[in-house]
């Protein structure tokens, strides 16, 4: 079983954990915003999420890209491989949103939520929801999605399954306890889960989700408003940084926990602190905006860019008269520009 007890509880683990768990506690308290403004900020993290956790791994494709493809889910036919893991991520955050309490943390519905992960990927119809049968490695990548070299070695096909039903007993038993804080045995799942590296493909994203249900079922309610994929997008070199001084580690008599937990917490405040900004702009801008500059913010909020073009069409107001509602909400730090002429658009800032 795991060996924690090398886990050391500093003053910074202590006050971040306190800092997420206080917010926890100001989103059930306050009933927070109305049900159209929820719908519309979980349509923005989702589209955030998908496109930072894909990313990670070496996906090319934009938010701009994924909204657009998650528009035609219907159809069904994704021309690509980025595409058709896009496709996958959508379905199964879309499950994991809807039936959270419903799910219960064991290795067959693990193995379930991967075969939905990988359900559009047609490399991937051999393995799918299957323990990996041949070696693999965490590969990093860079900005263009070329690898750049190996992160760490992972677990042997032959002891994956073992380590996988000890991981997912030492959680459940731990989870029973109440000893460990919620937040830690979290965070310890999703670096042993990529220490093993179980499947043989789809390791990466399947453990952001995981942790998202893990999360959920633990009460953090907030959790699906706000993106923790796009924070370790944008924290990707501490991110491996984190998971390999810790994973090298995970089967010594003292296992480093501390640099991924600390990493793993400060990633959590800070989803929570954009959720904070962005329910705190909510009421401001509600309470005192006009209504076409309302109208532009909503409709930004909803689709996760705006332009002058479709607001003239929607709302039927000049454009002129909408260019200055557009550079009063830029100017006002609501909005930010993309582009410029015809072919600028806006989104929330």
């Amino acid at each position: 079983m795991l060996n924690t007890h090398s886990l050391q509880i500093s003053p910074e683990i202590l006050r971040l954990i306190a800092r997420i768990d206080e917010f926890k506690g100001a989103w059930r308290a306050l009933g927070t915003l109305a049900p159209d403004r929820l719908s519309a900020l979980r349509r923005i993290a989702t589209i955030e999420s998908i496109g930072s956790s894909t990313r990670i791994e070496g996906s090319k494709l934009s938010d701009r890209d994924v909204e657009r493809l998650l528009s035609n889910l219907s159809i069904q036919s994704f021309d690509s491989r980025d595409e058709q893991e896009v496709a996958g991520y959508a379905e199964l955050m879309d499950l994991v949103f809807s039936a959270w309490q419903d799910i219960p943390f064991n290795e067959n519905h693990i193995k379930q939520l991967h075969q939905v992960l990988l359900k559009h990927s047609n490399k991937d119809s051999r393995h799918r929801g299957a323990y990996k049968t041949s070696s693999n490695s965490v590969a990093a990548f860079d900005l263009s999605g070329v690898q750049i070299g190996i992160v760490f070695e992972t677990a042997t096909p032959f002891d994956t399954p073992r380590l996988m039903a000890e991981l997912i007993e030492w959680v459940n038993e731990e989870r029973q306890k109440g000893e460990l804080h919620p937040l830690l045995i979290i965070g310890i799942f999703a670096v042993v889960f990529l220490e093993i590296h179980p499947f043989q493909d789809g390791n990466g994203r399947l453990s952001r989700v995981l942790t998202t249900l893990l999360l959920m079922q633990a009460g953090y309610a907030y959790v699906p408003y706000s993106s923790l994929e796009s924070v370790i997008e944008l924290n990707k070199e501490a991110y491996y940084l984190a998971l390999r001084q810790t994973q090298g580690t995970i089967r010594s008599e003292s296992p480093n926990w501390n640099s991924w937990i600390v990493f793993f917490l400060r990633s959590l405040a800070e989803q929570v602190r954009r959720l904070e900004k962005k329910v705190e702009r909510e009421r401001i801008v509600l309470a005192a905006l006009p209504p076409w500059s309302l109208s532009i913010v909503e409709f930004a909020k909803e689709h996760g860019r705006v332009t002058i073009g479709e607001m003239v069409r929607l709302t039927g107001a000049s454009r002129n008269t909408l260019k200055q509602h557009f550079r009063n909400l830029t100017e006002a730090g609501h909005l930010e520009q993309l582009g410029s002429g015809r072919g600028a658009w806006y989104r929330l800032k």
